[in-house]
């Protein structure tokens, strides 16, 4: 609550601190590479999410900047974009294809929203073989997730 934001994850995963990272961090106990996480950045003072830009537009830079970075040999394409209004505060959901460079490929799911002058992004992670398992957890998780 003194961050500004809340959501649910599934029972049975923990809470990981990871220096210089993430707000937070939460990951399945036994499928350590499933996981969620909360990212704050600052914002141009007084902007909110639909002037930085449209869900596609948004969701094209974050995934360059977040998920694929330029030199990091990985790949992100953006499959799917949607923008909900929760309690007065507007949305994105962004849900990409992630290839790693080391040939893996990854299904991510970020929720993203600008409130008292910061940026929340929060992102589900999931191996790609395990994604139609987990497909409907992910999605209600990152439903959960409301800035205040």
């Amino acid at each position: 609550t003194e961050d500004g934001y809340q959501f649910s994850y599934p029972n049975g995963w923990l809470q990981v601190k990871v220096a210089n990272g993430p707000d937070v961090v939460f990951h399945d106990l036994i499928e350590v590479s499933e996981n969620v996480s909360v990212v704050i950045s600052p914002v141009l003072q007084g902007k909110s999410l639909t002037e930085l830009g449209t869900p596609t537009e948004v969701g094209y830079k974050l995934g360059k900047s977040a998920l694929a970075p330029e030199g990091s040999g990985r790949s992100a394409e953006l499959v799917n974009v949607a923008q909900k209004e929760i309690n007065g505060n507007n949305y994105y959901f962004l849900e990409y294809a992630v290839k790693l460079g080391n040939g893996q490929s990854r299904h991510n799911v970020a929720s993203v929203a600008v409130s008292r002058g910061k940026l929340f992004t929060f992102n589900a992670s999931v191996p790609e073989r395990r994604w139609r398992k987990l497909q409907r957890t992910i999605d209600e998780v990152v439903s959960s997730f409301q800035v205040y």
